[in-house]
């Protein structure tokens, strides 16, 4: 074979085999709602971080295709060439007012966010002090950063407290960066301690809300807004992909910071901007969520429910606090097996192994949603008490 085979990408791939965790993506084939149809099944579907069923919702449904009359499917260009659509700069500034903050900045994704904002914010000079559990776009925009980066145990206050005390002399500015809900475990970072911490050592603050967005606070505004701290938090990180049930993500906070951005977030300057009908759509899942509280209430109730449920059987769910409920099952081998028996069974739940989580941490992670029934998580709990017990989860 000739170099062009790639014969190293075969043998990693090989390895993968061999430990147990290669995968094939799942072939979604309906919309991904309470039960979806799956590699041409059926399933109650535990996998999708659409929250609170706004993906299918029709009133967004109706946005996008007016939109599509009104502003056709693409944006022409990156924004800093073509300039702005109006139906962007709606969306950016009812998202300011949903997040009770001055201005917002609209990226392609949450994961570019991430890239844009952190580089944008510290440079050479400065650090970073960042939660050891943060998600992968907040590790690669440090990276993509000059700054120093320092970790702290996830979640841990004195430890946190130890590493400024350290880095707090020898640095400009210092961000304290951190996910408000981790998307593995489910719990909610500890911000009222953070922002005490970094008010009483001059640090920045920086929180990811992707599985916050829709999810924490009175109509789903965020961990910042949960906690009373909107004024308080310097950068908020917000998804449009999960619970407003679109694609998108945006930073929010001051307008001065906005303004930097616009002129170095590198995702925004160089990548076309969001398609018309995708603007449109989550102007009005932002809409349903200033209405009314019904969906965040059913989401709550149905997770609380579920949860309740795995923990009498006697599953490890760790430490989650939201309606990321992981399956605990240690073992990357037996995560997986327990994947795909569930899925025999008719429920989709994806396991997630090394080097997502660490080793020894393998697990299902399910999210239930607003869309779900009482029935579908009776349904689904039985089948993680017939699989659970097969393969020697519990008893």
């Amino acid at each position: 074979m000739g170099l062009h085979d790639l014969d190293f990408i075969t043998k990693r791939l090989d390895e993968l085999k061999e430990q147990g965790v290669y995968r094939q993506l799942p072939v979604l084939q309906s919309p991904s709602g309470p039960r979806s149809v799956i590699n041409g099944k059926e399933v109650i579907n535990l996998s999708s971080n659409n929250y609170l069923g706004l993906a299918n919702h029709p009133r967004l449904r109706e946005a996008g295709k007016k939109a599509i009359d009104k502003w056709g499917m693409g944006a022409g260009a990156v924004r800093t060439i073509i300039g702005n659509m109006s139906i962007h700069e709606e969306l950016e500034e009812k998202l300011a007012k949903f997040k009770h903050v001055e201005a917002v900045i609209v990226f392609q994704s949450g994961f570019t966010a991430n890239a844009g904002a952190i580089p944008g914010i510290v440079d050479k000079g400065d650090v970073i002090i960042s939660d050891e559990l943060n998600h992968a776009s907040i590790i690669d925009g440090c990276r993509l950063s000059k700054a120093d980066v320092v970790r702290y145990k996830h979640s841990d206050m004195e430890d946190l407290e130890r590493v400024i005390n350290e880095v707090k002399d020898n640095y400009s500015t210092k961000l304290i960066i951190t996910d408000g809900v981790f998307s593995m475990d489910g719990d909610i970072a500890k911000l009222p301690e953070i922002v005490e911490l970094a008010e009483k050592y001059g640090c920045l603050t920086y929180v990811d809300d992707a599985h916050s967005s829709g999810v924490l606070g009175s109509s789903g505004q965020g961990s910042a807004h949960h906690f009373g701290l909107s004024d308080r938090i310097d950068v908020q990180i917000g998804t449009l992909s999960k619970a407003i049930g679109v694609v998108g993500g945006y930073v929010a906070g001051r307008r001065n910071l906005i303004e930097w951005l616009n002129h170095r977030g590198r995702p925004f300057l160089f990548s076309t901007a969001a398609p018309p009908a995708v603007a449109a759509a989550c102007i009005e899942a932002i809409n349903i969520l200033s209405e009314s509280t019904e969906l965040t209430d059913k989401m709550w109730d149905n997770a609380n429910y579920f949860k309740k449920k795995l923990n009498e059987l006697g599953f490890n769910t760790g430490k989650s606090e939201t309606p990321i409920t992981p399956v605990i099952a240690g073992d990357d081998r037996k995560a997986v097996e327990l994947s795909r028996r569930l899925f025999e069974e008719g429920v989709f739940a994806q396991s997630i192994v090394f080097p997502t989580v660490a080793k020894g941490a393998a697990r299902v992670r399910t999210i239930v949603t607003a869309a779900h029934t009482k029935e579908d998580l009776d349904e689904a709990a039985s089948a993680f008490a017939k699989v659970g017990r097969e393969i020697g989860l519990i008893k």
